[in-house]
């Protein structure tokens, strides 16, 4: 899925505390940086929302809050 507003996205983030990305998913590994389903990270890591990005990120269906 895309983010149509990534500017609202940004403040939503921030203002909401929102949780999406896979370091703060439960089956993300923070010490090998990988998935415990052995799905690959990038485009769902948070680095992958931030502008600089140009709109790389997507949301993982396997995200589960840690």
């Amino acid at each position: 899925m895309k983010i149509r507003e990534p500017a609202q996205f940004r403040l939503e983030l921030v203002q909401y505390a929102l949780r999406f990305a896979c370091e703060d998913c439960a089956h993300f590994d923070p010490r090998a940086r990988q998935c415990g389903h052995r799905y690959p990270v990038d485009g769902h890591t948070r680095a992958a929302f931030e502008p600089e990005a140009a709109g790389r990120g997507t949301f993982c269906k396997e995200f589960e809050l840690a």
